[in-house]
C-alpha cells in the first residue's frame, strides 16, 4: 500500500513538474521584445547608443564581457586577458580556439586588430571612436594573440573592450575605411541576425556555433522597435509583444503593480542618467559660461521628475549618478534652489540682450522627451530671461544635429557603457566627447586621465569628485534625472529582471518560456 501511495504521489509530482517545463514547441517559439530604442547602425563603427549596443550584445562578441551584476570583465571571445607589466599601458589577450563567424571562417587575432583599427580610422561622428581615445595601436601576434598599446595608463581599458566598441567583426565582410550599409551582420555572438527591417524589427536565431562565456544561447527572439512610448504601450496592451522595456509612458510605469497576476513587473535602481547638453561654440548664445550658469539656476528638476515622469525617475544633481564611486551633489551645492535673481545677475554681468534666444532639441519617440522639453521651456522662460524654441527630431537626424552643433541645447539619456564612473567622464565631458557640446577643458581632461591610472578604482574617488566640481562650474551640461529600470513581461515569460543590470550588456538570452 505504501508503495502504491508513493507511486501515485510521484506520478502527481511528475505531471505537475512536466506542466512547469516548457514544451518543445514552446522552446522554439519566438519571444517578442518591444522597445522605443532605435538602431542607428548595424555596424559597430557607426553607432554609440543604447539601442544599437543592445543588439550588438547579441550578434557580436567582444574579447571580454560581464557576468550578471558583475563589476569586472570576464573572458568571452578571449581565453585570457591582462595587463603586461605594471605601467597599465600594454594589454594583451589570447583568443579561444575554434570561434567562427557566420560564414564559418575562424576568428583570428587579425580580425580583432582589424575591428579596433577600423573604428578609429572611420571615426564616425555617431560612432564609439572617442571611447578608444587612449588606444595608440593594436598588433596581432600570431594567430591567437592580440596586444593593445595605450598612449597613457588606463586601468579602465578592459571595461571599454567589453563594450560595443569592442565588437569583433569579420574582416572579410566589413570595409576598412567606411561603414557597412546593408542589413547584414557578420559576427560570432550568441545570436545571428536572420532578418532586419529598420525602425521595425530584428529577428534573432540562437547561434548553434557560439563559443564564449555563455553556456546557453537562449530562445529565438524578435526585437520590435516602436516610434514612441504610446505605440509601445499599445503593442503591449494588444499582446503584440511578450516583453516591454525602455520605455513605456511614465503614467503607465507609475501605475505598474507587481502583484498583477497577468504580468511580471521588474523595477530596479539604474545608473542611467539624462542631461541637458549645452552648445559652448563661439557662435552659440550659450558660449559664455555665465549664460550657462544662469540656466542652471532656473532648472527645477524636482518638478520635472514629479510631473512629466510621475515619480518614475529621481532628480540628479551631478555628472556621476548615485551608487557609483565618487558621486557628489555638485550642482545642488552650487545651485541649491531655483533663483531667477541670481540668473539675471549672471546674464547682466555677461552683457547679453534679454531674453536670451536659444533652441532646444529632443529626440522624437525617446520616452517623454516632448513633455520634458515643454516643461524646460516653461521653466527657462518663466521670468523673461530666456526665449526657447523647441523642436523634436527623428533619432538619427537628432544625433547628427547635436554632433554638428546645430542646436543650442538638447536633452539626451545616457546608459552606462560599463560599471565604472569613468563612463560618465571622457564620453560626456572630455575633449573627445561625442555629445557635440564642443566643451574643452584641460583641467577636466587631466583629471580624467589621472583617474584612469588607478587599478583599484576606489582610489580614483577624489578625481571623480574634482571632475564633478569642475563640471558644475563650467556647466557644459545640466544633470536632470537618474532613471529606474522597468521591464514588464507576460506571465508566461521569465528572465525579464535580468535583461539590464548596469553592466551595459543586454541579456536577451536570459528570457525563457515558463
Amino acid at each position: 500500500m505504501r508503495i502504491l501511495v508513493t507511486l501515485i504521489v510521484l506520478a502527481i509530482v511528475g505531471v505537475g513538474g512536466w506542466q512547469l517545463l516548457p514544451s518543445q514547441a514552446d522552446k522554439n517559439k519566438t519571444i517578442k521584445v518591444g522597445t522605443t530604442d532605435a538602431i542607428t547602425s548595424l555596424d559597430p563603427a557607426g553607432a554609440y547608443d543604447a539601442g544599437s549596443w543592445a543588439l550588438y550584445s547579441s550578434v557580436f562578441q567582444s574579447l571580454l564581457t560581464y557576468e550578471p551584476d558583475g563589476v569586472k570583465p570576464v573572458p568571452d571571445a578571449a581565453r585570457s586577458c591582462g595587463f603586461v607589466g605594471s605601467g597599465l599601458k600594454t594589454y594583451r589577450c589570447s583568443l579561444r580556439e575554434g570561434i567562427t563567424f557566420r560564414s564559418g571562417r575562424e576568428m583570428t587575432a587579425e580580425d580583432v586588430k582589424y575591428s579596433f583599427d577600423r573604428i578609429k580610422k572611420i571615426n564616425s561622428d555617431l560612432g564609439p571612436a572617442s571611447l578608444l581615445s587612449t588606444l595608440g595601436s593594436v598588433t596581432a601576434d600570431g594567430k591567437d594573440t592580440v596586444t593593445f598599446h595605450l598612449s597613457s595608463p588606463d586601468a579602465t581599458f578592459p571595461f571599454k573592450v567589453a563594450t560595443g566598441a569592442g565588437a569583433i567583426v569579420d574582416r572579410e565582410k566589413y570595409p576598412a575605411d567606411r561603414l557597412r550599409t546593408d542589413s547584414g551582420v557578420d559576427g560570432s555572438g550568441p545570436y545571428t541576425l536572420t532578418s532586419y527591417t529598420k525602425d521595425q524589427r530584428a529577428v534573432l536565431a540562437p547561434n548553434t556555433h557560439y563559443q564564449g562565456y555563455l553556456k546557453d544561447t537562449g530562445r529565438p527572439i524578435e526585437m520590435r522597435y516602436y516610434s514612441d512610448s504610446e505605440a509601445l504601450d499599445k503593442a503591449w496592451q494588444g499582446k503584440q509583444v511578450d516583453v516591454a522595456t525602455r520605455q513605456l509612458p511614465p503614467g503607465v510605469l507609475s501605475g505598474l503593480n507587481a502583484s498583477d497576476p497577468n504580468q511580471r513587473v521588474t523595477e530596479s535602481d539604474s545608473s542611467e542618467t539624462r542631461n541637458l547638453y549645452l552648445n559652448t561654440r563661439t557662435d552659440s548664445p550659450l558660449h559664455d559660461v555665465r549664460v550657462r550658469q544662469a540656466m542652471a539656476w532656473l532648472v527645477n528638476r524636482e518638478e520635472l521628475a514629479a510631473t512629466v515622469y510621475q515619480g518614475t525617475v529621481d532628480p540628479l544633481y551631478s555628472l556621476i549618478p548615485t551608487g557609483l564611486t565618487g558621486h557628489t551633489t555638485s550642482f545642488f551645492d552650487d545651485y541649491p534652489t531655483r533663483s531667477p535673481a541670481k540668473a539675471k545677475e549672471l546674464l547682466t554681468a555677461a552683457g547679453v540682450k534679454l531674453p536670451v534666444h536659444i533652441t532646444l532639441g529632443y529626440g522624437k519617440g525617446r520616452g517623454a522627451g516632448a513633455g520634458e522639453s515643454a516643461l524646460l521651456k516653461k521653466q527657462l522662460e518663466a521670468d523673461g530671461l530666456f526665449k526657447v524654441d523647441v523642436e523634436g527630431y527623428e533619432w538619427t537626424d537628432f544625433q547628427k544635429r547635436w554632433a554638428a552643433g546645430k542646436m543650442d541645447a538638447w536633452a539626451v539619456g545616457w546608459v552606462a557603457d560599463y560599471p565604472d564612473p569613468d563612463t560618465f567622464g571622457a564620453a560626456l565631458v572630455g575633449s573627445s566627447s561625442t555629445l557635440g557640446t564642443a566643451y574643452r577643458s584641460k583641467a577636466v581632461d587631466d583629471v580624467i586621465l589621472d583617474s584612469q591610472k588607478y587599478a583599484d578604482r576606489t582610489d580614483a574617488a577624489q578625481d571623480f569628485r574634482d571632475l564633478q566640481t569642475q563640471v558644475a562650474t563650467d556647466v557644459p551640461l545640466i544633470p536632470l534625472w537618474q532613471a529606474k529600470q522597468y521591464t514588464v513581461s507576460s506571465e508566461d515569460v521569465g528572465g525579464g529582471q535580468y535583461l539590464s543590470d548596469g553592466t551595459g550588456v543586454f541579456r536577451l538570452w536570459q528570457l525563457d518560456w515558463i
